[in-house]
């Protein structure tokens, strides 16, 4: 297991969680890499039945769910920072830091954020 052991004190900005089924995407691979358990302008944390990597870097794309507008798509490079059994069997819980994301990608975020 590749857990920080202080994890939730290195986070840099509050995290939002997820009201809805968001699948995180591996770009490259074409395969879903997890589903989002919440989101902040400097990582995430996701859901997914592998464990990532250490420090291995991804490409992924999601949508951001939001209630009565069309559900924006980003895109945005992460590193993988630590993981841990979930409670469920064979679900890993992954953190991940946001280390890449396009101007307007992160302008989306920003407003999901406010938003959500």
């Amino acid at each position: 297991m590749n857990t920080a052991s202080n994890h939730n004190e290195q986070r840099r900005a509050p995290r939002k969680s997820v009201n809805a089924t968001v699948t995180v995407m591996d770009v490259i691979r074409d395969q879903p890499l997890g589903y989002l358990g919440n989101l902040s302008a400097t990582g995430m944390l996701l859901i997914g039945q592998h464990p990532p990597t250490p420090d291995a870097v991804y490409q992924v794309r999601l949508n951001l769910p939001m209630a009565g507008v069309p559900t924006p798509t980003i895109e945005v490079g992460i590193q993988a920072q630590w993981h841990q059994p979930a409670a469920r069997p064979g679900q890993v819980w992954a953190g991940y830091r946001i280390i890449a994301i396009a101007q307007d990608d992160a302008a989306r975020l920003s407003q999901w954020l406010r938003l959500a």
